[in-house]
């Protein structure tokens, strides 16, 4: 609704930007009305398959950008400093809450040196609320939210990963029934887990270990989304390398989130686009 008041106090007449509260009833109105001639949408799974089937039974246009489980590679020949730097800012950033947030982190032979230096800057990193200065890390969206990660942790647990840094049980001085989790980091994590299956949606970074980029970019097209993925090396013959041979949409080199600028494209691929 900030975004509608800022519309108009900028001079956008009434009619052009309406906004439409509500769940599965408004969905449906949008998918049939026969004047609505396109249809985007961001957001989950369940509900992109649902759009884009319905509304395009109607001979709409429909794009639906669904999940997204963005992974960092980081090489041994990375500067440590600003990949760092842009994992905590990419992984924690909004809380994780954000379509292009990096959820994983693939370090590649003797890249898992930055581990510490990962735990020591996401340790530095304010909880609170969102519009406050100087906060880094606002709450999770709901309390939903909060159960289904802290859930997910725990579970990754009890198959074998492990949380050097974990958020749970964090608070906020003033704010006890905020939805707070802080940042998280898991290790030992393996792709057969729940944790790295599912998309967290939250301020969770989980750290994977390779051997070569061949095996990195192995394990990112064999996971079944492809919304956005970074390196970070010095290596131009990588950067091709992983530009070419890496089937997401979105591909930062040195750049943990790469979002166009709004005249090109955004898109992911296989199954975070329909």
């Amino acid at each position: 609704m900030l975004l509608a008041d800022l519309s108009r106090q900028a001079g956008l007449p009434d009619g052009v930007l309406n906004i439409i509260h509500g769940t599965h009833d408004a969905v449906n109105f949008i998918c049939d009305h026969p004047t609505i001639r396109a249809v985007s949408f961001v957001g989950g799974d369940a509900a992109g398959r649902h759009i884009h089937a319905r509304a395009g039974a109607t001979g709409k246009r429909v794009q639906a950008n669904m999940g997204a489980q963005n992974h960092a590679v980081v090489l041994e020949d990375a500067n440590p400093n600003a990949a760092v730097a842009a994992l905590v800012a990419a992984g924690f950033g909004a809380s994780g809450q954000r379509c292009m947030a990096i959820s994983r982190v693939v370090l590649v032979g003797k890249a898992k040196a930055v581990l510490p230096l990962l735990l020591q800057e996401a340790r530095k990193l304010t909880l609170g609320k969102g519009d406050t200065p100087g906060v880094d890390v606002p709450p999770l969206n709901s309390a939903a939210a909060k159960e289904r990660i802290t859930g997910l942790l725990e579970r990754a647990i009890q198959a074998g990963a492990a949380l050097p840094l974990d958020g749970r049980g964090a608070t906020v001085a003033g704010l006890p029934h905020g939805n707070w989790v802080g940042p998280t980091i898991v290790t030992g994590v393996n792709t057969s887990m729940e944790i790295y299956t599912n998309e967290v949606f939250g301020p969770v970074l989980q750290v994977l270990e390779v051997d070569t980029l061949d095996e990195a970019i192995a394990l990112l097209n064999a996971n079944p989304y492809g919304n956005g993925c970074a390196l970070f090396t010095r290596s131009g013959a990588a950067a091709r390398k992983f530009q070419n041979q890496t089937d997401v949409g979105q591909i930062g080199i040195n750049l943990p989130i790469p979002v166009p600028l709004p005249m090109f494209s955004f898109t992911g691929s296989r199954g975070s686009f329909l």
